[in-house]
């Protein structure tokens, strides 16, 4: 069954650079070879359920704009069945190999806890039918712990061990789910785990919660045979005034501290990075040299606006900087770029949706390429290794190794005369306006 919701029935191809039409892509060549493998499988796109299917358009000040079929007229579950027709007709036409979804977005709440699961159960078989003949897998599902009311303090960390207890069996739910569905990942995002004021916060109560119940989900997972990781998505404030994943540092040491950086990773936002004073890079530079990058939102915020504005990622520069520190690990192995992205609420358009899409993937890739050619040509790389040339030098690799103490160290120190050298940052920063 396939549905009329979009003026296009073919799928969107790659064209070239010179293409004007906007439903085309200038830079996204899927078989393309980067570094040894297919464009496709460097960026792994997802579309994201929640923004692309179940966002209404609205904003703190106003509402709906949308006004899309399947959210009136009939009951929940038919309009979630009739939402998920138009979701897979939109993988096919953007030729994604990957979608992720929250638990919510795919079924509608029941009454009770037992009613939400097997809502989620029907949509999750209407799922595994369709991917039996689709291209698209998925990426990632995680549950909402957030939206309800009953969230408003916290689920992991609520005061209340009734909604603790109520947060386990819904991700409990979506974690089967997503096993069912074979999922790569799992996402875990804390959208209220965090406080308003101390003034009614336990924090170490609330931290050993969150502990307690991330490693009761970690458990599970190889209970169940779930091989993917678990993600932590970072997130500093909004709606709370503080954040428990409030960076990527803060959720390393909070891993550590409860023994869960093996099975627990990252999954990093360009506009949560914003919102915690760094950059995309930064974030993604971090999670890397602690071990724990898992995979990305690709998305991004308004520098003038102080909230989390989940608009598409136009800025091939970024994306170039992010996927030069990727490229040199690897890439991805079980994530993926997810677009955790809304339209604007004035884009009113079937097709809208579309062209969001293919012009931030086209961005991406043209940042993948960027990225390609900087690093064959050594041009950060290099500079890179000479400023840090002394450490690989005898005396640099004995200091650095523990082979020297500190006195020996300081008494080399009174035969030395250091003086500083140049950052050369406008270099850098010329450089990299070269490639992009």
């Amino acid at each position: 069954m396939t549905t009329s919701f979009f003026t296009r029935t073919e799928p969107v191809a790659f064209a070239g650079e010179a293409s004007t039409d906007p439903l085309a892509f200038r830079f996204y060549d899927k078989d393309r070879m980067v570094m040894g493998k297919r464009m496709e499988e460097h960026l792994r796109f997802s579309v994201a359920y929640w923004h692309s299917f179940t966002w209404p358009g609205g904003d703190p000040f106003g509402g709906e704009t949308f006004l899309r079929p399947w959210m009136h007229g009939g009951d929940e579950l038919s309009q979630a069945k009739a939402k998920a027709e138009v979701a897979f007709e939109m993988f096919r036409l953007l030729d994604v190999p990957f979608f992720a979804f929250h638990d919510v977005d795919v079924a509608p709440e029941g009454a009770s806890l037992t009613e939400s699961n097997s809502n989620l159960a029907v949509i999750t078989d209407i799922f595994a039918e369709k991917m039996q003949s689709a291209k698209v897998k998925l990426l990632w599902g995680t549950a909402n712990l957030f939206s309800n009311r009953r969230y408003m303090a916290g689920a992991a960390t609520n005061p209340d061990p009734d909604v603790f207890a109520y947060a386990c069996g819904q991700v409990k739910a979506a974690i089967d789910a997503t096993h069912k569905l074979n999922g790569a990942n799992f996402v875990c995002w804390g959208g209220r785990e965090g406080y308003e004021t101390l003034l009614n916060t336990d924090m170490k109560k609330e931290l050993d919660q969150l502990g307690r119940f991330l490693s009761m989900l970690v458990d599970y997972k190889h209970k169940i045979g779930f091989s993917g990781p678990i993600l932590i998505e970072p997130k500093p404030k909004e709606p709370t005034k503080h954040q428990y994943d409030y960076d990527t540092a803060t959720v390393y040491g909070f891993l550590e501290r409860y023994g869960l950086t093996k099975d627990v990773k990252l999954n990093l936002e360009q506009n949560h990075a914003i919102l915690a004073g760094h950059s995309f890079e930064h974030e993604v530079k971090l999670a890397y040299a602690l071990g724990i990058f898992g995979s990305l939102d690709v998305n991004r915020g308004d520098d003038l606006l102080g909230w989390d504005t989940d608009q598409f990622a136009m800025d091939a520069k970024e994306m170039a900087l992010v996927f030069h520190e990727m490229l040199k690990h690897g890439g991805f192995s079980t994530g993926g770029l997810n677009f955790d992205a809304k339209i604007r609420r004035q884009s009113i358009e079937p097709d809208d949706l579309l062209i969001a899409h293919v012009a931030s993937m086209d961005t991406c890739a043209r940042g993948l390429l960027a990225a390609e050619k900087m690093l064959a040509d050594g041009a950060l790389t290099g500079p890179l290794a000479e400023r840090y040339a002394g450490w690989s030098g005898e005396e640099g690799q004995a200091m650095a190794s523990g082979g020297r103490t500190l006195e020996a160290i300081a008494a080399r120190a009174e035969g030395l005369d250091p003086q500083p050298r140049s950052g050369r940052q406008e270099l850098l920063e010329g450089i990299v306006n070269r490639y992009v």
